[in-house]
């Protein structure tokens, strides 16, 4: 199954434009266009903060560096 080539495209593009329209189409290719972008920049964000992080401590949390487990306190 390979990629569709040009009549295909061609239904294709004329089934779109009688669902959405010919107004609606460069709408929805601007808002298609956006979402990628911010999709991008997202992904390249996230990929920084990752390489770039080190391990963060969360306030109230102990760290463990020994095998052994941690002490609890019971009340009776």
């Amino acid at each position: 199954m390979g990629l569709p080539g040009g009549q295909e495209l061609l239904i294709i593009f004329g089934i779109i434009v009688l669902l959405f329209g010919a107004k609606k189409i460069p709408e929805l290719a601007k808002g298609f266009g956006k979402g990628i972008k911010n999709f991008k920049e997202e992904m390249k964000d996230g990929a920084e903060e990752v390489a770039s992080s080190e391990p963060k401590k969360v306030e109230g949390t102990e760290e463990v560096t020994s095998k052994e487990t941690p002490k609890t306190t019971t009340q009776a």
